[in-house]
């Protein structure tokens, strides 16, 4: 750690559409959240510029991180361009620009070093958010213009999923740092697992969540699962239309919805739920899977959202599948085989323990670092151990 002794003193500014006290947040935004944080112990003045929203004011300190919220989660691109190219932040040493699909356009206004953090890439997502123009705009934007925008600029992406993806996209790997995810402390939970078969599915309810494979697999699984039941923890836009659609499929007593909950209840529901079902189309990591693990609680997925090929071993800490068929079915295996949970539940913990923040706040430090110093770092430099 002595090396990174050099970043104090250093300003970092990170631009993210979103921070973790904004009701839409979700894991990129724990990322964000604890990278900076890892930062500012690192003795760097750190500023997180983000949309603002109701849940905190303006601007506030939060361990050592300067959070700076101006704007709607759409006019938060212009005002942060704005903002850093009028210095409202004053001396900035580098930028780190979170790619949500879109960038901040960063480099078109700053000349200092521009780290690009990338979770995923929004490919699939464009027309399932989006219809029309917008869907090309967006993919355009993200296929096209960022890669050749910021052709010269260091990027850490927070999985080698992630980092294939954007190689696919024309960016180069030299200049692609994969720095993982991290896994909180698991919380001292008095919580045994239920009594009869529950499936947990926890994150934002947004379409892209694709919670609706989960109720229709616990409304499949109910005639061979007695009791089953299905935990949705979590809020969004999307939440009345899922209401709906338990309705419509006749599950209302199957499914309970909690809501946005405090980490106490989140770290119950894990530790209680026999598996964790993820249906998502795209996860750049997957931070729900390390949370249930910790709780010896393994999860089914798709191998196609791309990260969850990392976050999750297949067979080994969990199960994935390809179809919302084999989805139903690795459920269905996983809920009937109690040995065999019992296994992959023990294995999903002890690889758990493997990916933790401080290690991944000392890593996105070393990337921080090299960029200062004009040196580039592809994957073997920082985390590919991990």
């Amino acid at each position: 750690m002595h090396q990174l002794d050099a970043l104090a003193g250093k300003h970092v500014v990170f631009l993210s559409w979103r921070d973790t006290r904004n009701p839409e947040g979700g894991g990129a935004e724990r990322y964000l959240e604890k990278v900076a944080e890892g930062l500012a112990r690192l003795g760097c003045k750190v500023t997180v510029f983000c949309a603002a929203h109701a849940a905190a004011p303006p601007e506030e300190t939060v361990r050592g991180v300067r959070y700076v919220r101006r704007g709607s989660k759409l006019t938060v691109y212009l005002r942060g361009m704005i903002a850093l190219a009028c210095r409202r932040f004053g001396h900035v040493d580098l930028v780190v620009d979170i790619q949500n699909g879109l960038p901040f356009f960063s480099r078109v206004v700053t000349r200092v070093p521009v780290v690009v953090l990338v979770h995923h890439v929004h490919r699939e997502q464009w027309g399932v958010l989006f219809g029309g123009v917008m869907a090309k705009v967006g993919w355009w934007i993200e296929r096209r213009f960022a890669p050749w925008l910021y052709r010269n600029c260091q990027y850490v992406a927070v999985s080698r999923a992630t980092r294939e993806e954007l190689r696919s996209l024309g960016v180069d790997g030299s200049r692609i740092a994969v720095v993982h995810n991290g896994t909180d402390r698991v919380h001292d939970i008095d919580e045994a697992k239920a009594d009869r078969p529950t499936i947990a599915a926890v994150g934002r309810l947004v379409p892209h969540k694709q919670v609706e494979h989960a109720v229709d697999a616990v409304v499949a699984l109910r005639d061979q699962h007695r009791g089953v039941r299905l935990e949705i923890v979590g809020d969004g836009w999307w939440e009345a239309n899922l209401r709906e659609y338990v309705a419509s499929r006749g599950a209302a007593d199957l499914v309970t919805f909690h809501g946005h909950v405090d980490e106490q209840l989140k770290h119950q529901i894990y530790a209680r739920s026999w598996v964790l079902a993820l249906p998502s189309i795209k996860e750049g990591w997957g931070l729900v899977v390390g949370e249930a693990a910790m709780h010896s609680t393994p999860t089914v997925a798709y191998a196609s959202a791309g990260g969850t090929q990392e976050s999750v071993q297949d067979g080994v800490t969990g199960v994935l599948v390809e179809t919302p068929q084999e989805f139903t079915a690795a459920l269905d295996r996983l809920l009937g085989d109690h040995s065999l949970r019992g296994t992959m539940g023990a294995a999903a913990m002890d690889l758990s323990h493997s990916y933790t923040w401080e290690h991944a706040q000392e890593s996105f430090g070393v990337v921080v670092l090299a960029a200062l110093e004009g040196r580039r770092l592809d994957a073997q430099d920082p985390d590919e151990g991990a």
